[in-house]
């Protein structure tokens, strides 16, 4: 590293999935919050010659900036792992599990967490007949950021006409209705717990679009309520054996109280964009972008 202004880091973002534009958003906050840092750091927009830049570029460490797949479900969490490249978020089988939807949702019953019910079912089946009372959801089993998300009212008498983009096999969850909350969490800790107020549902758009949506953090909802977001976050990153950094989403019914709160899912790779959460919760703990991506730097490795 001699001659370096510090450990050379390679950024990983954009990529081939839907979510392109989101991870180049990420990448790039990501890459200038380094250089603050200190560290030397080396952009890259990860494609098919991923392998050959990394060994051209030779870093210390891997910064995952990538969402959906390929860069999110596991795989390039392979090639570093091949590579030997230390690098940052959850290795080979937590990613993989956690884009999974329903594999995810089958280790959170058997760690005991409320999910919502669901089943996978073919697209054909799903437009042919309503596979489950309405209201219910329908969505990409193994995609990430509410892509594809398609919502079947209550007293709806036809079953719905998905877009041409949706896969052969899609989920089927039971709507669960209330507010939208989330936890990160950082290593071992939960960070805080966010209410995200929309005009609708949390889509692709509201995520992602300044004014999508308001963050209220922390959330003003009751303690117990509090308290079991923040457990249930880490528990959640537990069973499905994740490193770094996570974010867990959940619905809550207020009318039913703490068994009006649900699971949705875990993401493994949180937006690191202006308005994304989790650099949110970070902040409201005292931790600086800056000092968020240089501890995820310092947490990397292989083996994860």
């Amino acid at each position: 590293m001699s001659g370096r202004a510090g450990p050379r880091v390679a950024v990983l973002m954009g990529g081939l999935s839907a979510e392109r534009e989101v991870s180049l958003s990420s990448g790039r906050g990501c890459a200038s919050a380094l250089r603050e840092a200190g560290y030397d750091v080396v952009e890259i927009d990860a494609g098919p010659d991923l392998a050959l830049r990394l060994a051209d570029v030779a870093p210390d460490v891997a910064f995952n900036a990538l969402h959906g797949r390929w860069g999110e479900d596991g795989c390039v969490q392979g090639l570093l792992e091949w590579m030997r490249i230390p690098y940052t978020h959850s290795g080979v089988l937590a990613s993989a599990l956690a884009m999974d939807k329903q594999r995810a949702k089958e280790a959170f019953r058997q760690a005991g967490l409320p999910v919502a019910p669901s089943l996978l079912v073919s697209r054909q089946e799903v437009e042919a007949r309503h596979v489950m009372a309405p209201p219910y959801v329908v969505k990409p089993n193994d995609e990430g950021s509410s892509v594809g998300v398609f919502i079947v009212p209550e007293g709806s008498n036809a079953p719905p006409q998905l877009a041409e983009t949706m896969p052969a096999t899609v989920m089927v969850e039971a709507f669960a209705p209330g507010r939208e909350l989330t936890t990160a969490v950082l290593g071992d800790r939960p960070l805080t717990v966010t209410d995200i107020v929309t005009e609708g549902w949390y889509d692709y758009h509201a995520k992602y679009a300044p004014g999508g949506s308001r963050h209220i953090l922390p959330a003003d909802i009751p303690r117990d309520v509090f308290e079991a977001c923040l457990d249930l976050a880490l528990r959640a990153h537990r069973a499905l054996g994740c490193r770094g950094l996570s974010r867990t989403d959940f619905r809550w019914d207020e009318s039913r109280g703490l068994d009006g709160l649900v699971i949705l899912e875990l993401n493994t790779q949180p937006g690191m964009t202006p308005t994304s959460l989790a650099p949110e919760q970070a902040a409201a703990i005292g931790m600086s972008f800056p000092e968020l991506c240089r501890w995820l730097v310092e947490d990397a490795s292989c083996g994860r």
